[in-house]
């Protein structure tokens, strides 16, 4: 059972490291928004902007160098190039973030943490995963 288990971990290794750095930095990236709370109103819809982009911006510096390291196992030397290749395919899924807030919280009146984490946050993440190994950190083939 558990050369099995090794077997499936090894098989699915980049995606479980995936999870867990994609948990690490959901809550890096919530802690800042949270802290933004107390100083801005997330009922006012561009102060909810600005403690959405506040956290996006936190959750990128954050994820960058562990995606880079340990999920994708990156050696490619332009890691300055990489890493605005990295933080330009998240705007899309930040923009996307913005709208989902937008509208769950500001028009559907829906709790910002229910909103955040039941609906925003799993979109991102898969949205994410897929940039991620589909643009950024491909492999290179021989």
């Amino acid at each position: 059972m558990t050369d099995k288990i090794r077997e499936l971990c090894v098989k699915y290794r980049e995606i479980i490291v995936y999870l867990i750095v994609g948990v690490l930095t959901t809550i890096f990236s919530w802690l800042a928004c949270w802290v933004a709370k107390f100083f801005l109103d997330p009922t006012d819809t561009m102060q909810n902007n600005i403690i959405n982009t506040i956290g996006w911006v936190a959750g990128v510096c954050f994820a960058y160098p562990l995606n880079r390291k340990w999920v994708f196992r990156s050696v490619n030397p332009q890691v300055l190039k990489e890493f605005f290749e990295f933080a330009a395919s998240r705007l899309s899924t930040w923009a996307l973030e913005l709208v989902i807030m937008m509208v769950t919280v500001n028009v559907l009146h829906m709790s910002y943490w229910i909103a955040k984490i039941f609906i925003a946050a799993v979109l991102v993440t898969i949205l994410n995963y897929v940039f991620s190994k589909l643009l950024i950190f491909k492999k290179k083939k021989d």
